[in-house]
């Protein structure tokens, strides 16, 4: 890629990119989209840190453990997917819009401050950027787009009648509805973002006993449904603390008919607050110590009170990057969802032959461990 390509993913990051960025320790398909997203830089993968020159520039994923030894002078970049990535799930290996590039630490590890935390702590949220934020807000929410677009079935709210029967007169009211979404538990995000409880069902029994007469609806996660990742410890008692499991619920149709959300680390906690709806945080994702939520793990070092569009500036328009499905170059927040709202709109329910293979062999080896 040319020059002027660089310098642009420099200014969308904030990071000035070398000529030549090693990158460790990635799966064969995510190698091309690595060279996609790093635009203007020539991607040399290796197997190990020791392998990069001293003050060269290695690019590892998440916080996954770096093989060999890092060399003294070498700057560390992390990838993540972005907030939102796609339609359909990164572990059944769909290519994503958006991934973040943090050359400080990674969203997800509240162990230590994040290159999104220091953008929340310190940026300055123009009139104008609130505004680009207040639009691609409204914009999400009247789509219904979530971070993977997954899922096809709807969900009624249940009637509750807190009186008995009797006859004429009785009247009907609505329960409070709480939803617990599941997570990965092997996941890094609860790693390093829930220094409290961190299994799905001790988050169940702890909202359960916390709101004894609320309606507890559970949604396992995706991956875990679809057979990609294995079960939560204990998971298959969660109809013991909750009220109803919901397995294929679209998740935006979902997070507008519940009154709150109880998470430990999940991203459906930022996406019911782009809702308007109470979020309770029993862990310490991005979107806690904010003001903005309620936080049973607080993280002090957060000390910034955010309005809604001040964290949807910077977790939606300012740290992500994303590329065009269509250009194959940098694009716009907006256009990358324009682009998701396409995807969307001509995504048919039949899974190529590839991915359908692939679920069968990860799910048959989940099965032996």
């Amino acid at each position: 890629m040319n020059e002027p390509a660089m310098n642009e993913l420099a200014d969308a990051t904030g990071i000035n990119f070398p000529p030549v960025i090693y990158a460790c320790d990635f799966s064969i398909w995510k190698k091309p989209i690595v060279r996609r997203f790093f635009v203007g830089s020539r991607v040399v993968f290796v197997r190990s840190a020791s392998q990069v020159p001293t003050d060269g520039t290695l690019v590892v994923w998440g916080r996954k453990p770096i093989p060999g030894k890092l060399p003294v002078g070498v700057q560390l970049i992390h990838l993540e997917d972005g907030f939102l990535r796609s339609v359909g799930l990164g572990a059944e290996l769909i290519r994503p819009v958006s991934w973040v590039i943090d050359s400080l630490g990674i969203y997800y590890d509240a162990t230590r401050p994040s290159g999104l935390e220091v953008l929340l702590q310190t940026a300055e949220f123009t009139p104008d950027l609130l505004a680009r934020a207040a639009w691609f807000r409204e914009r999400i929410v009247n789509t219904g787009l979530t971070k993977y677009n997954v899922g096809s079935s709807g969900w009624q709210r249940p009637e509750y009648n807190p009186l008995p029967p009797s006859g004429e007169g009785t009247q009907s009211a609505s329960r409070r509805v709480i939803l617990v979404p599941g997570q990965v538990e092997s996941d890094a995000s609860l790693r390093f973002g829930a220094p409290g409880i961190c299994t799905n069902l001790g988050l169940l029994r702890a909202v359960r006993e916390a709101n004894p007469n609320a309606y507890l609806l559970y949604k396992p996660h995706p991956d875990v449904v679809a057979g990609l990742r294995r079960k939560g410890q204990d998971e298959d008692e969660a109809g013991r603390w909750c009220d109803e499991a919901v397995v294929d619920a679209d998740m935006g149709e979902l997070l507008q008919q519940v009154d709150e959300v109880h998470t430990l680390t999940s991203l459906a906690g930022f996406e019911a607050l782009l809702r308007g709806k109470k979020v309770i945080c029993y862990g310490q994702p991005f979107y806690a110590g904010w003001g903005l939520t309620m936080d049973i793990e607080p993280i002090f070092r957060r000390s910034r009170r955010l309005s809604l569009d001040m964290l949807v500036a910077g977790a939606l328009i300012l740290y992500p990057i994303y590329i065009s499905r269509t250009t194959g170059r940098l694009t716009t927040p907006e256009r990358a969802l324009d682009e998701l709202l396409a995807w969307r709109a001509a995504e048919t329910s039949c899974l190529p032959w590839w991915n359908t293979a692939y679920r069968f062999v990860v799910g048959k080896y989940l099965r032996r461990a």
